[in-house]
């Protein structure tokens, strides 16, 4: 059983709830651990077509654990070591998340600060309560949010993500969902199963459709238009022969449900 982190099945939807409140979530070596050892698990487990990731209390993620990496600095070479470590394995996350054939949700009823905020940017979709708040406050420590940077920098526009990376301010849930770091609030006492319901939605459709989308996604992001196009119409090609595309097609002419091929 884990420690820091809280594992649920609702059916084909794998919810995942950060629960170390007394650090508030924060994403201590063990919570990343944790988490990706959760991811890499679903990667493999054809019957979870979702990932949900909620939070215990009222902070989403404080982001790394400070005392954590100070306690580093008595090291021999002041920590260096450590903190390379420690951020490549936060990298490694988020690009699992990014790179996961399920869609990943992030259910936000709190503060999501630094690292916090950036696993709510990293993954593919973020509803939030109005007490969602977001914050990168390494400016305001001499710790500037880089890493946090790379994820809200890639979901927010580029004036409204140097406001919150150059003043550390906290932003509420409607600044958040107006430059599109949330995709909606949702009343409090909804979020739950607002977000249980759309992941429902979401894990019943062809799987391999979305692997297939989603990978496209962010690799054709980084692409001019003429190679995205390019790239994209190969991919789409790809999906065209897969089992599931050739069932959803007869499904749709015959006008009956599809029968989603296993991945």
């Amino acid at each position: 059983m884990t420690t820091h982190l809280r594992m649920a099945r609702e059916g084909e939807v794998l919810r995942l709830t950060l629960n170390d409140t007394p650090t508030r979530n924060s994403l201590s070596e063990v919570m990343m651990a944790e988490l990706q050892s959760a991811l890499d698990d679903a990667e493999g487990d054809h019957a979870v077509g979702a990932i949900i990731i909620a939070a215990a209390g009222d902070v989403y993620s404080a982001g790394h654990n400070l005392k954590q990496l100070t306690a580093h600095r008595a090291d021999a070479d002041k920590g260096e070591a450590y903190f390379a470590a420690l951020f490549a394995t936060c990298a490694r996350l988020m690009t699992s998340i990014a790179r996961h054939r399920c869609a990943v949700i992030a259910e936000v009823d709190g503060l999501a600060s630094a690292a916090g905020c950036q696993l709510v940017a990293t993954c593919d979709l973020a509803y939030g309560s109005p007490r969602a708040r977001f914050c990168t406050p390494g400016v305001n420590i001499g710790l500037f949010c880089s890493t946090p940077m790379v994820a809200l920098s890639r979901n927010v526009p580029a004036k409204h993500a140097m406001e919150m990376l150059l003043t550390g301010d906290v932003m509420n849930a409607d600044f958040a969902a107006r430059v599109g770091l949330l995709n909606a609030i949702v009343p409090q006492n909804e979020l739950t199963a607002h977000v249980s319901a759309l992941a429902q939605r979401i894990a019943g459709k062809s799987q391999s459709a979305i692997t297939y989308g989603k990978r496209a996604f962010h690799e054709q992001r980084a692409m001019p238009l003429e190679d995205a196009y390019a790239f994209t119409a190969t991919v789409m090609t790809r999906n065209m022969l897969d089992g599931a595309a050739c069932e959803g097609l007869d499904a749709f002419i015959s006008k009956r449900k599809p029968h989603w091929p296993p991945l």
